[in-house]
């Protein structure tokens, strides 16, 4: 039979399979190896792996890329970024280094509210140059399928927007791209005094006219899901006020997730739960209820340490992902690329760093890093596994030992990227 690819020699070719539903606890710690495997490809889509002699002598290809022993996974999926941004936050990080808290650079007029002045002021094709330069680095380092949220707007006009260009690139780069819409990332200065006016013009305007233009856009008609987000936080919003913009954006066919448990708990983890949000992200503070809540649910925990990396913070401030895993969660991991405080491509390093301070193991961070996080982002039926029928988004590691992803540290340890069957 003649197809376009055939990966061979595969030393370690690690499929990260899945289910209908995310890997919990102790099922993250299962990687099967198929050892001097093989894959085959046929328009974009893998349509068999198995031993490298069999394959290669069932199938000829076009292409045939000898893997020299080298090892083989998914691409990663990065479930919660922040990509489309204008300008940069560089003062902040020095202020942040002379001591300034995340909390302090914020009520000062800084963070969030100060991406939102330069996002508001570019251009569409500002924005969307600088996103594209992004996604190339992430690309490079082994992303293949990226979500990216909204919330440097504040405003209807600079959400839809962000949206326009989160469309744009999705049909130019080769990553597959997700949208969320943040709306409730924080307060506009113009509404500092009026939260709950702000709250009625996301619900009442933002979400009714981010819901039309889905329904318009490639990314509904190719099935491709889209999420209403919120910041449940001090100096963004209560429980309530969180609840209503999730609410209304579920009720228009958006699929609810939640920043929650980043500084202070107060029921955001649990009140996302009670909707069945697909994921609760963040989690520094998360205790023994927050944790014991989401093991009991379908909701997917989402530690972002290298937020936690970038603002310094000490190890017993990073969520408690052993904890989490211990208790019977499903975990998937993400850069939260963003300006201010996670201004990070690269997911190896993230799965660096929750190996040595969340004490996760290689298995469970390269299971939260691919097809935890596409179900976390909807996207598990096409994506963040080598399966029969899903796109062929591979990554040839420069190692013969996979679990050199996040051993070694500094360096990049993607040899080659494939995706949807096209090297890059």
């Amino acid at each position: 039979m003649k197809i376009d690819l055939i990966l061979k020699n595969i030393g370690q070719l690690v499929p990260c399979s899945g289910s209908d539903t995310p890997l919990k606890g102790a099922e993250m710690s299962a990687v099967d190896l198929l050892k001097n495997g093989a894959i085959a490809v046929n328009e974009g889509k893998i349509v068999a792996l198995g031993d490298s002699v069999a394959l290669t002598e069932k199938y000829a290809a076009e292409q045939i890329i000898d893997c020299a022993g080298k090892a083989v996974i998914p691409g990663f999926v990065d479930s919660h970024t922040h990509t489309v941004f204008g300008g940069d936050r560089v003062h902040e990080f020095e202020m942040r280094i002379q001591g300034a808290s995340y909390m302090e650079i914020m009520s000062a007029g800084g963070g969030i509210v100060s991406t939102m002045r330069h996002t508001r002021a570019a251009t569409e094709d500002e924005l969307f140059e600088a996103a594209l330069k992004r996604l190339d680095q992430m690309l490079a380092l082994g992303t293949t399928t990226v979500e990216i949220k909204t919330g440097y707007g504040l405003n209807t006009d600079t959400e839809l927007k962000m949206l326009r260009v989160i469309e744009r690139l999705d049909k130019a780069h080769a990553c597959t791209l997700i949208p969320t819409f943040l709306g409730a990332h924080t307060l506009p200065p113009e509404y500092k005094e009026d939260p709950n006016g702000y709250v009625d013009l996301i619900v009442d305007e933002m979400i009714p006219a981010v819901a039309e233009w889905y329904a318009q856009s490639h990314f509904s008609k190719d099935g491709v899901p889209l999420f209403v987000d919120v910041f449940t936080e001090d100096h963004a919003f209560d429980v309530a006020q969180s609840e209503r913009v999730l609410l209304a954006g579920q009720a228009l066919g958006m699929i609810p997730t939640i920043h929650s448990d980043q500084f202070n708990a107060f029921g955001g983890t649990q009140m996302a739960i009670g909707l069945g949000a697909i994921s609760a992200d963040h989690l520094d503070v998360s205790g023994s209820d927050e944790i014991a809540a989401l093991a009991s649910s379908n909701t997917i925990a989402v530690p972002l340490p290298a937020a936690n990396f970038n603002l310094g913070h000490d190890i017993a401030a990073y969520p408690n992902g052993r904890a989490m895993i211990d208790a019977g969660c499903a975990l998937a991991l993400a850069t939260d690329l963003n300006p201010g405080s996670a201004p990070c491509y690269s997911m190896p390093l993230v799965m660096a760093i929750s190996n040595r301070i969340m004490r996760l193991t290689p298995a469970e961070t390269l299971i939260a890093s691919t097809i935890n996080s596409a179900h976390a982002c909807g996207m598990a039926q096409r994506v963040g596994s080598i399966e029969v029928g899903k796109a062929a988004d591979l990554l040839i590691l420069k190692a013969a030992d996979w679990r050199h992803l996040s051993y070694f540290l500094g360096g990049n340890p993607v040899e080659t990227v494939i995706k949807d069957g096209e090297v890059i």
